[in-house]
């Protein structure tokens, strides 16, 4: 829990006035939405597009002003969490369910920053289980050309329930072991009819702001 405020609240510093900023989904992305708000409070102008409908409602309390991303041109910065992140910054993303609008963010965005604790730092991707969106229909056949590439998959319930994503998709988490090669797998696996998107994040972030339990924070930098 500490490691992830310190991290949160790190990322934040980042922000300068009159900027437009992506704020992403999670337990870390959370403290930097609430040291954002605090800093509205305090006189920053800022504009932001979240990832998600709960991203929205949290930022909205906060006070914080919100736009539509279809109606900015780009993003200064975004900041967000992550599963995973490996030492070329590839990442694994979806945990909390939010991936497709997640990477549609970052896509638009200058800089994306992550904040994770140091448990998700890794050598390889694989051990979280990668999320793919897919969309409701015939998604078992998906699951089935999903797993030719030698995964296994589960689809994401909630409640003994089908989870459904704010874009009323389906994920399904698959289990691919160690990934050697992030870049591939995502390109492939983007190329299945069926599939939205998925959590494998290559090449996107600039910078990892990782936290420690002893209560020191390091930045990493592309």
């Amino acid at each position: 829990m500490k490691a992830k405020k310190l991290t949160g609240e790190k990322a934040a510093e980042y922000i300068e006035d009159g900027m437009v900023i992506g704020l992403g989904t999670g337990s870390t992305a959370y403290y930097a939405i609430k040291k954002v708000g605090e800093m509205v409070r305090n006189g920053l102008k800022v504009k932001a597009v979240p990832t998600s409908k709960e991203t929205a409602e949290l930022a909205a309390a906060e006070g914080i002003e919100l736009v539509e991303l279809a109606n900015v041109e780009a993003l200064d910065l975004t900041i967000d969490g992550a599963d995973e992140v490996d030492p070329d910054f590839n990442l694994i993303k979806g945990g909390g369910g939010a991936l497709l609008r997640e990477k549609i963010v970052a896509s638009a965005t200058d800089k994306l920053i992550i904040v994770v604790d140091e448990s998700k730092m890794v050598e390889n991707l694989g051990a979280f289980p990668l999320p793919v969106e897919v969309t409701p229909f015939s998604w078992q056949y998906t699951q089935r050309m999903i797993e030719k590439f030698s995964c296994s998959s589960e689809i994401r319930k909630e409640d003994g329930e089908i989870f459904v994503t704010d874009n009323d998709n389906y994920i399904l988490d698959c289990n691919f072991g160690k990934i050697e090669d992030p870049v591939k797998i995502a390109v492939e696996l983007n190329k299945l009819p069926g599939v939205v998107e998925n959590g494998i994040f290559a090449e996107m972030a600039e910078i990892v702001v990782v936290g420690y339990n002893d209560g020191h924070v390091e930045v990493l930098e592309k």
